[in-house]
């Protein structure tokens, strides 16, 4: 394996928010989650799940209840005296939980509940921690998955975008409009599609402001 091409390839990664016209091919977008596959889970449980929306009409309907739901929160924090903090939720958030919306593909990260040998018969029966300890397992899981798949999109010359916003402010709606069941948590989604723009790097910390070494 050749270390250089492969920090080159995290490197110059960007979250892209442009993107051309030109659609995502099934073949391609079958690749990214056969590598998003081969990500490490807790007990190789292999919690995650995708839905891919290719349909820009259904992809419109989504961001347009996003914005809608934003309102709503803008409206009840206005409601509350804080004006200022409304409008800048508008102004500010809303591009950024919203950035999807030119894309040709949208993909819906699912985490799947944490089953393993172990939590059957082990973790369950000694209590070992509260249920709802196992959902952040199969999140924490899922999210190394969505790592996997938007660098194997790099790779292809392929642009994606992860967001929460959808997630955050309109979970409800986006689990009505996809069918998603309620076992299954909504991790992210990631918008994808073929570049329009290439931005420049971004500041990084430095490897002493994040390192603590203990011999």
């Amino acid at each position: 394996m050749d270390f250089a091409l492969f920090r080159d390839i995290l490197k110059t990664r960007r979250s892209i928010r442009e993107f051309t016209e030109e659609t995502v091919s099934l073949a391609d977008i079958e690749d990214l989650i056969d590598c998003a596959r081969y990500a490490p889970s807790d007990t190789n449980s292999q919690t995650w799940e995708y839905i891919v929306v290719r349909n820009t009409d259904k992809i419109k309907q989504i961001e347009d209840f996003t914005w809608e739901s934003l309102h709503e929160t803008a409206a009840r924090a206005a409601e509350q005296g804080l004006e200022r903090e409304a409008k800048l939720l508008v102004k500010s958030f809303g591009p950024y939980a919203t950035a999807f919306s030119g894309a040709p593909a949208l993909i819906v990260c699912l985490s799947t509940p944490y089953t393993s040998k172990f939590r059957e018969r082990i973790f369950d029966p000694i209590a070992f921690v509260a249920p709802e300890v196992w959902e952040e397992e199969g999140l924490k899981s899922s999210c190394l998955a969505a790592q996997n798949l938007m660098l194997a999109a790099h790779a292809k010359g392929l642009a994606t975008c992860p967001m929460t916003g959808p997630v955050l402010l309109a979970e409800k709606k986006l689990r009505e409009f996809l069918d998603i069941p309620a076992d299954r948590g909504v991790n992210m989604v990631i918008a994808l599609g073929h570049p329009a723009i290439s931005p420049k790097p971004v500041p990084r910390k430095e490897v002493a402001d994040i390192l603590r070494i203990v011999d």
